[in-house]
Parts: structure tokens; sequence; C-alpha cells
């Protein structure tokens, strides 16, 4: 409850517009209203400009740098005023409105509205369960205006009910006899702000509780290897382009199907945002339900195309994708590239190269009809085969704006596997280093995923 101050002389209160000031040229108050009275009126509300509560804009936002303009919803059948002179902490004059019930109050609740000042002995409109309900106006002007500070105004042998109207939602409430100027200026102005700091710190919770979300959505988007069976280790990196996701345009996955081949697989749709990895998302499940199906190479890459071209949001939109599926004894694979960089093959004594990519077809949505060649490529008994999307080799090199290609990755690497990193280590070396290469986080998706059979 505010401190009791002593009450200064009331102002009468124009009904319906702004508090009255003392007139010029020493003319008394009266003088000054009736002047105004036969004067054209300005800036007044009109209904057909009135906005709805909740579509509103929140004005406690932009309280510091406007005047404010409170709403007083009472009605004292003896017409005594309540209001003295408003001025807020600059020294102007604080625009006052004045509603006789909530259908006036709703039409006076324009978008330059501040605050509420609300007599909780207002009768609230009839509404079903409301009879005992001693603050059922109060929440009724909660709902009309969710937006918006709320004073409520109580009488001294009531103060409870004062108190619990703010743990209802009321930013305070204040004690009739006790009004005057600088204590009601000062309740609007700190009722403003603290419903813009409320206001604030909803908005933080929610989108802290909306990231939470995000993040569990997008981890449980990322796929699990399906490796049951097999005797290759399996391993992957994943940093997406946009600043706090966890799921970019990159996409990836391993399954092996009954027969031991085990089928893997590496794409990137075009594009950074949300869309590009929702579809990223989708192509992968349909790659792996095709798998598991029993489709492969040019069959399988034809149907991937369909569905990207049926869950597109633009006709400009494609995606390159590496595919390979390595036979059960593990020394072979069939290769196909749909306008994808080639895989990299490290094996012992052999200085790590890139697959052969002659046959590269184009990205998926780019030509109807295309054909993508199922190439065959020997891997050995001993292999490591990485494969990877371009944000590894786009990054810059230093300040020459040089990118890193597919050279220098290949140099990387092989440096890298002389210095014994193998397997997480490697690929997190890997991407660290080209992250440092560039100078900073890369802005490109990048995805990088590592098979190994050893003997």
């Amino acid at each position: 409850m505010p401190a009791p101050v002593p009450r200064q002389r009331a102002i009468p209160a124009a009904e319906g517009g702004q508090a009255p000031t003392a007139a010029p040229n020493g003319g008394s108050a009266q003088d000054s209203s009736e002047a105004r009275a036969t004067a054209p009126r300005a800036a007044a509300p009109s209904e057909h400009t009135a906005v709805r509560p909740g579509t509103a804009p929140d004005r406690a936002e932009t309280a510091a740098h406007t005047n404010l303009t409170l709403l007083l919803i009472e009605d004292d059948p003896g017409g005594s005023p309540i209001v003295p002179e408003l001025l807020d902490q600059s020294g102007k004059p604080i625009r006052v409105r004045t509603a006789r019930n909530l259908t006036e109050a709703e039409r006076l609740l324009t978008h330059d509205v501040h605050c509420i000042l609300l007599d909780l002995a207002l009768p609230a409109p009839g509404r079903a369960g409301d009879g005992d309900d001693e603050l059922a106006v109060l929440k009724h002007v909660l709902e009309l205006a969710p937006r918006h500070a709320v004073l409520a105004l109580t009488g001294a042998d009531d103060t409870e009910r004062g108190a619990e109207a703010v743990r209802v939602g009321a930013q305070d409430y204040l004690v009739r006899d006790e009004l005057d100027g600088r204590l009601l200026s000062r309740a609007i102005r700190y009722a403003v702000e603290r419903k813009r700091s409320d206001s604030a710190e909803r908005r933080l919770a929610e989108g802290r509780v909306r990231a939470q979300e995000n993040r569990r959505l997008e981890r449980g988007l990322l796929p699990t290897p399906l490796l049951d069976g097999s005797p290759l280790r399996f391993a992957a990196r994943y940093r997406p382009g946009r600043s706090r996701a966890l799921l970019g345009g990159d996409f990836y996955d391993v399954v092996r199907t009954p027969d031991g081949t085990v089928h893997a697989m590496i794409g990137d749709v075009c594009g950074h945002g949300p869309d590009e990895a929702a579809l990223g998302v989708e192509l992968r499940i349909a790659w792996r339900a095709l798998t598991l199906a029993g489709l492969c190479g040019d069959q399988l890459l034809g149907t991937l195309q369909q569905v990207l071209e049926h869950e597109r949001s633009d006709d400009e939109i494609f995606a390159t994708l590496c595919a390979v599926d390595i036979a059960p004894d593990g020394r072979r694979a069939g290769l196909c590239l749909a306008g994808h960089p080639s895989p990299l093959l490290a094996r012992p004594g052999h200085p790590a190269r890139l697959l052969p990519y002659d046959n590269n077809g184009p990205a998926l949505g780019l030509l109807p009809g295309a054909r993508w060649p199922r190439m065959q490529v020997e891997l050995g008994a001993e292999w490591s085969l990485m494969l990877y999307t371009d944000g590894l080799i786009e990054g810059k090199v230093g300040d020459t704006g040089e990118r890193l290609g597919q050279d220098g990755m290949v140099e990387m690497i092989r440096r890298q596997l002389s210095e014994g990193l193998r397997g997480e280590e490697l690929l997190r070396t890997a991407v660290n280093e080209v992250r440092d290469l560039n100078g900073g986080e890369l802005t490109d998706d990048v995805a990088v995923l590592l098979l190994d059979r050893a003997v």
C-alpha cells in the first residue's frame, strides 16, 4: 500500500477528456472548462479509430517517449471528482479520459492509453459465476486490456481487496481518500514501467520455452544410424550455419539393409533457413524409407527428386546429394553423385584421395527426367570413407578471400591422419580447423560423416 500523503485540493476533471488545469490570465477553472466546451474538440478518440484489446501495440514500451494517457473507469453518483491535476516526470500534463462503465471504457481504450485507473466499487457486467466475486470488474478489465497497466482504486476500509487485486493482476492499488496529484502521477509512471518490465520478462520466458522446444525438436530430427550387425564404425559432426539453430539444410543418414549392405547418404538443400531444414529432414526420411524398401542408385534418386518437387516451397529450390552402398564384404561400394562433392577415401599406406566424380549427375530438382549413373569403386580391406557437404570446403583461408576448396581439404585430412587422428577426433579437429582458417563461424551448414573398416 502506498504511504499516505496529505491531500491537495481536488481540481475537477473533464468527463471523458483531459483533466483541466488552471485557466490562463487568472481565470477560474470553471471559466476555462466552459471555454473548452465551446471550442473545437481536439484529439478526441472516435469509435472508428478504436483498437481492439490484444491487437494494439504494447503502449508501455513507448510510454517513456510520449505523453501519458490515463483511462479512469469509475461511476461516482455524486459526481465528485477523484482525479486531481496530473503531470508526468517531465512536467507535461497526463491526459485523462473517463468512462462510467466497461462498455464506455472499451470504446475509449484506444492504442494511446498507457494506464487504467479502475474503481473496484464499480459493478461488473452480469456474467455467470461473478455474483460473489468481489474482483469481477477487475478481471473483466484485465481481459479487456491485457497489455495495459492497471491501478486499482479502493476505499480506506477495503485495503485487503486492493492487495488481492494486485495478486490477481493489477500493478498496484491506491486508496481513494489519499489521492493527490504527486502520488497518482508517480503511481501511473511506476505502473506503466512495471507492466513493461513484466511484459518483457514474460516474452523472455516464452522465448526460452520456445527455444527449448525447438532444440528438443531439432535434436530429435537428427538421424540415429541403423548399423546393427555391421563391423563398420560410424562418426558424424554437424554444425548449422543459422545462428542459435541445431539443424540446417544439410542432412545425412546411414542404414544397413537385411542383406548386409550398408547405405550412407549426405545431402544439402540450397539455403539456410527453417524451411530448408524441414525439407532436408523430409528428404532424409524419404531416403531411409526408400532404401529399406529396396531401392538403390538411379531409381532411388529419381523417386527422391519427385519428393523434393512436391515438398519444396519454391521451384528454384534444389538439393545436392551423395549416396554410397557398401557391399556386405566391405571391399567395394557403389557411388551416386547428384551435384555433390565426391567422398574422400583414406587407406593405410596410400595418401587420402577423392573418389572419381566424372559421372556426377545434376542436383535433385534441377532437371526433370534426369539420370544418376552408379559407379563401382574399390575400397580395399581397410579404409576410411568421409562424406561431407560443401560447407567444409567453402570456408575462407586467411584474409585473402581464397576458399579452402577440395584440394585444401584433402591436404588437411592427410596431415591430420598422419598425426594419428581417427573417428570423432578427426572430424572434430577438421571442422574446428576449417572454422579457425575462416576466422570465425562458418556461414554455411557443415555436415561430415565417417565410416571406418578395420581388419
